[in-house]
């Protein structure tokens, strides 16, 4: 608080510093937020887009971050930068076993993978086939 040169009685008060409230406390929680299947499938096509180099770090105190490389748009000259991508998806993704993740590049206090689109196995029918029975004509 300063008091003012002309009147010594009076004394203004000064805006204080703002202390912004913690990340946790001002946004909601997203774990609580269901996985809907459409944000999976888009998830899924971006990483499966090979113009789009998507990794996954992942930090020395466990979390992890799933990003990749947003080329620039033409129409639009957006991109050319790094995006998030929802981890919850991502690791759901890679649970069921539909993404895999690259070899490891290791810094202290990080480790970083590529992940790609796991290579998909044609599935076998559930019965093969019967053969059609041939008659013998005498």
């Amino acid at each position: 608080m300063l008091a003012t040169v002309d009147r010594s009685t009076t004394l203004v008060d000064l805006p204080t510093v703002r202390r912004r409230r913690a990340r946790a406390a001002a946004v909601p929680s997203r774990a609580a937020a269901p996985v809907s299947p459409a944000t999976t499938a888009d998830v899924l096509r971006v990483i499966a887009d090979p113009r789009t180099p998507t990794y996954v770090t992942v930090f020395a105190n466990g979390r992890r971050r799933y990003s990749y490389w947003r080329p620039i748009d033409p129409a639009t000259g957006a991109g050319g930068c790094y995006a998030a991508l929802p981890t919850a998806e991502c690791d759901e993704l890679q649970a069921s076993g539909r993404i895999t993740l690259g070899e490891p590049v290791v810094d202290p206090n990080r480790t970083t993978y590529r992940v790609r689109t796991a290579a998909r196995v044609p599935q076998a029918p559930a019965r093969p086939a019967a053969a059609p029975e041939r008659r013998r004509v005498a």
